[in-house]
């Protein structure tokens, strides 16, 4: 009896992961993540290099956000196009040379139409012209430790030595994400650049899952004669986010089938654990001398894990880790990580907040301390 038990499970074992492989039958290759904890739900031939079509964008996009969160660069901020960029072929919005677009605009085009010459345009407004961009996004690579990726051109268009791999894309997606403004852009299907112009240009999304896939907000979808029809999509159910990748499909709409069937196979085999709840106390801040001496470090989210289904809940550890803080300190601002482990494996990353403002004591504050140190014979540091 024992034996044509563990038969079955084994039987059944085999099956399933038949029937995971059989899910994206047409695609080179193909991934299905937990953008948080990097956790792989599903993979076939993550590693390979290959053409990538516009999936190189994100990279690009990363960039350009890390330079907005900064404050090196604003979304009203004005980009002329160059002869060079207005020269791009493929997908683009049709970029005069010496036209001015803002960065909002542009980043319209780039995530909507994966717009070749709008990229190009901010690579250059960025880091001065094309190929310094390509070594920034090469470097960002390297601080990520890809180790199957390089870039030849911000675009994705077809060149020798660029290619990147569907486990690597999915670090690269997982860190624009990071960057919550993208989903303004992402998740628009239509609008229009050049309003009340004669050269008015509709754009519409080539991402049709956002409008097709419950819960599908992102991201990015590519094609060239090299790559075939690419596409990374993040969906977002019952506050689980799941990432797919999917490359090297001949046909756009098998593309979009198969990656839909990837996410259903994520939201049908696992589930989101909340483990942490919004306004929970996770810490405090003391600071030397601040007004108030101290506030409490709250969530403004909840926080959840991702789980197979009917798989017993762990326990996790959790822990704060506060940056370098100086005072002032604005409410919003970044004050460190909540770490989450599962042993000593770390799983989940929320950026911390202040809740409040935190000043230095002015001399008024400091006399008022003293007074009441005095009422209350308590001390006062």
């Amino acid at each position: 009896m024992k034996k044509i038990f563990l038969f079955l499970i084994i039987m059944l074992c085999i099956s399933v992961n038949v029937n995971a492989k059989e899910l994206v039958p047409n695609a080179k290759s193909a991934i299905l993540i937990d953008p948080d904890s990097k956790k792989i739900l599903f993979e076939k031939n993550i590693y390979d290099e290959v053409s990538i079509a516009s999936l190189t964008k994100m990279m690009g996009l990363t960039l350009i956000f890390e330079q907005i969160d900064s404050g090196k660069i604003k979304y009203t901020d004005k980009v002329i196009a160059s002869k060079n960029a207005s020269a791009m072929g493929g997908s683009q919005i049709w970029l005069e040379e010496g036209e001015e677009l803002t960065v909002d605009e542009l980043l319209k085009g780039i995530i909507m139409a994966s717009a070749n010459d709008g990229i190009v345009a901010m690579a250059e407004y960025i880091a001065g012209d094309e190929d310094t961009f390509v070594k920034m996004m090469n470097q960002k690579a390297k601080e990520l430790k890809l180790i199957h990726t390089h870039f030849v051109n911000p675009t994705g268009l077809d060149e020798k030595g660029h290619y990147s791999s569907a486990y690597d894309l999915a670090i690269i997606a997982s860190e624009l994400m990071k960057h919550k403004d993208v989903f303004k852009y992402t998740t628009l299907y239509e609008d229009y650049l050049r309003k009340n112009t004669d050269n008015k240009f509709w754009l519409v999304n080539t991402n049709k899952l956002i409008k097709t896939y419950k819960g599908a907000d992102g991201l990015k979808t590519g094609m060239t004669d090299d790559a075939g029809y690419c596409m990374a999509v993040t969906a977002n159910r019952n506050g689980m986010r799941i990432l797919a990748i999917v490359l090297g499909e001949k046909e756009g709409k098998v593309r979009n089938s198969e990656t839909s069937e990837l996410l259903d196979y994520g939201f049908n085999n696992y589930e989101a654990t909340t483990i942490k709840k919004k306004g929970e106390k996770v810490g405090e801040i003391s600071l030397l001398k601040s007004n108030p001496d101290k506030i409490d470090i709250i969530l403004d989210e909840d926080i959840n894990v991702i789980k197979k289904k009917n798989e017993t809940n762990k326990e996790y550890i959790s822990e704060v880790k506060l940056n370098n803080l100086m005072l002032p300190i604005k409410k919003g601002e970044n004050i460190g990580e909540l770490l989450i482990k599962d042993d000593n494996l770390i799983v989940k990353k929320i950026t911390l907040k202040s809740s409040m403002d935190m000043k230095k004591r002015s001399f008024i504050d400091l006399w008022g301390n003293i007074l009441k140190s005095m009422l209350t014979g308590d001390l006062i540091s």
